[in-house]
């Protein structure tokens, strides 16, 4: 390695030689740790009775960190339970066989499900890998976990989460079927827990997002414990409405406001779309309930003369689409639009648009569960969530 006499620089990627130094360093220290707290004792330390096992020796191992290989010593150890049996001791920092850490997975998922096989993407995680071995069988095993994981996910209870309210929609994703490229709709549902953070409940592909799809979907919200929320906020979506009424009667349902807005903005003439949106929006976000009812009536009055096809779509949504007064006005922002599961959406379509589609189905909802999995995708509590209703204080 050439050295730069002036400054002490040794060459390039002298600084990342030294960080997976330190990162190796750093790592022997935790499992080192690890193993004293399951021993009850540090090295060559004499407890007595408090000591739970013995150490015996070490052994190398290769890991791939998301700066590179490097090669860390691991400690090897007995450890003794309450009945005298004896075991080998295993560390849950790297668990046995673990070869690349969480974040490399994660990485490597991601380029294998957009398409690319392992040849290229060896090539592409190159710097990353910096030599550790990648085989076909391996990315296979990784994808198999994944698929498991997902299959747990699907089916998990949702019963300790007390959810109040939900966000559907359906988005449309661009996927390869055979020889054509064709969009496959992708049901998604995000809830609001209790103490106001949001989560995704579940994903799954439907032929169309008819009742029937919808009525599977949030029938296994059923099936997994979810309870009865408060709220459901749609898109206007005639199927997902139905179901949702025939899965939860009284359910109250927010029309997503934006949406609502497109629709008028297309039934207007182009002359009058800057004015019918300021009048919409001046009445969507009007400071209080009165003064939205207030401007509701306006607003029909007004429209109903000048055109005929934006009031009639207007009073097609009815008081679904002003459900959002009856909560709290700090929620308002939250509760208005379908927004928090657009934002999910503009995400994924980041990480994926380099990319004409993907190359399954299956890969679509691997790509948003890994996305979600791996915390890439940020879900900040709800807006206003410490006035949080209840399912009590709804039926109070």
């Amino acid at each position: 390695m050439e050295t730069d006499s002036r400054s002490g620089w040794q060459g390039k990627g002298a600084l990342e030689d030294l960080l997976r130094e330190r990162i190796r360093a750093t790592i022997e220290t935790i499992i080192e740790e690890e193993l004293e707290a399951a021993l009850g004792a540090g090295r060559s330390e004499r407890v007595g009775a408090m000591r739970s096992g013995y150490r015996h020796g070490k052994r190398a191992c290769r890991l791939t960190t998301s700066l590179g290989a490097t090669t860390i010593t691991m400690p090897r150890a007995r450890i003794e339970d309450a009945q005298g049996q004896s075991r080998e001791w295993h560390s849950r920092m790297i668990p046995r066989y673990q070869r690349r850490t969480e974040r490399v997975d994660e990485a490597i998922l991601g380029v294998y499900l957009s398409g690319t096989n392992t040849r290229r993407l060896r090539g592409a995680l190159a710097p990353l890998l910096r030599g550790a071995p990648l085989s076909k069988d391996a990315v296979s095993r990784l994808v198999g976990r994944l698929r498991e994981d997902f299959e747990a996910w699907c089916q998990r209870d949702l019963g300790e989460l007390k959810i109040r309210y939900l966000f559907l929609d359906g988005w449309y994703p661009r996927v390869r079927i055979g020889k054509k490229r064709v969009r496959v709709p992708v049901l998604v549902t995000l809830g609001v827990c209790a103490n106001g953070q949001r989560m995704v409940l579940d994903l799954r592909l439907a032929g169309g997002e008819s009742e029937q799809a919808w009525l599977d979907a949030v029938r296994s919200l059923g099936v997994r414990h979810l309870g009865t929320p408060v709220l459901a906020v749609i898109d206007g979506n005639p199927g997902l409405a139905a179901a949702l009424k025939m899965q939860w009667p009284l359910l109250a349902t927010q029309r997503c406001t934006n949406h609502k807005l497109w629709n008028l903005l297309a039934k207007a003439p182009a002359h009058l779309r800057e004015e019918l949106a300021e009048d919409y929006r001046r009445m969507i976000y009007a400071f209080s309930r009165e003064a939205v009812e207030q401007a509701r009536v306006g607003f029909l009055r007004k429209w109903k003369l000048r055109c005929k096809a934006v009031s009639t779509s207007f009073e097609e949504a009815g008081d679904e689409l002003f459900t959002f007064t009856s909560f709290p006005s700090s929620q308002w922002k939250a509760l208005r639009t379908t927004n928090a599961l657009e934002r999910i959406n503009e995400e994924f379509r980041r990480r994926t648009k380099t990319q004409a589609s993907l190359p399954s189905e299956e890969a679509v909802l691997f790509l948003l569960f890994g996305l979600l999995r791996s915390g890439q995708v940020k879900l900040h509590r709800l807006i206003g969530w410490q006035d949080l209703i209840s399912p009590q204080m709804e039926a109070a």
